[in-house]
């Protein structure tokens, strides 16, 4: 399965997600990629749209694999399989996610733009990425939404790993992708265009799917 862009993937996801009882349904972005599939999905469906902010924490020598993720409200979670392969010390990851603590606290200020976040008490929290890999960061989104009062949490997205859709499974009410393709290696594999997404178009896209209709 092959996508144009993250739009058309958000569109296509939004179909296979149809089924979803609407009553309190709302969808969560992963910036910045995931924000704009998440658009895509709440404007098909008529429902509000947020951010969820995380921080992927990379091994230290391959920023790009994932040795766990952070969530906002303190939210960590660590994957120990990749840690002890990787031989990541405790004070190498301690640095990783004080950086990344940063940043993640940027973001969530620059993205809201001082709007309050939508409340998840009782919801159906629909985490939407544009696509998994080793699900840490998808994880993180569980536990920040079930912290914030979630009832059931939905993670969704065009493409993922079957090792990140085990995982998930374990933490998620549901997982929904498109293709979980067997010898999965990057989420950019499956796009003809996976330009990164700039933080100035996460701002619109949420100031826009904030209060659908």
């Amino acid at each position: 399965m092959f996508f144009r862009d993250r739009a058309e993937a958000g569109r296509r996801l939004a179909s296979r997600l149809e089924a979803l009882d609407r009553q309190g349904l709302i969808a969560l972005g992963l910036p910045r990629g995931g924000v704009v599939v998440a658009y895509e999905v709440a404007s098909a469906l008529g429902i509000p749209l947020d951010v969820v902010v995380v921080r992927k924490l990379g091994v230290p020598y391959q920023p790009e694999l994932a040795m766990g993720a952070i969530g906002e409200d303190g939210i960590r979670v660590i994957d120990q399989r990749v840690v002890r392969a990787a031989v990541v010390a405790d004070q190498q990851i301690k640095a990783v996610e004080d950086r990344e603590r940063v940043e993640l606290a940027r973001r969530a200020e620059s993205y809201r733009r001082g709007r309050p976040r939508l409340d998840l008490t009782a919801a159906t929290a629909l985490i939407i990425d544009d696509g998994i890999a080793t699900g840490s960061t998808a994880r993180a989104a569980v536990e920040v939404a079930r912290k914030l009062g979630a009832d059931r949490v939905v993670v969704a997205a065009p493409v993922a790993s079957l090792e990140a859709v085990r995982m998930l499974s374990n933490v998620a009410d549901q997982v929904v992708y498109l293709t979980a393709p067997p010898g999965f290696l990057a989420i950019g594999e499956f796009y003809a265009d996976f330009s990164p997404t700039t933080d100035s178009e996460v701002v619109d896209l949420l100031e826009q799917g904030a209060a659908p209709g």
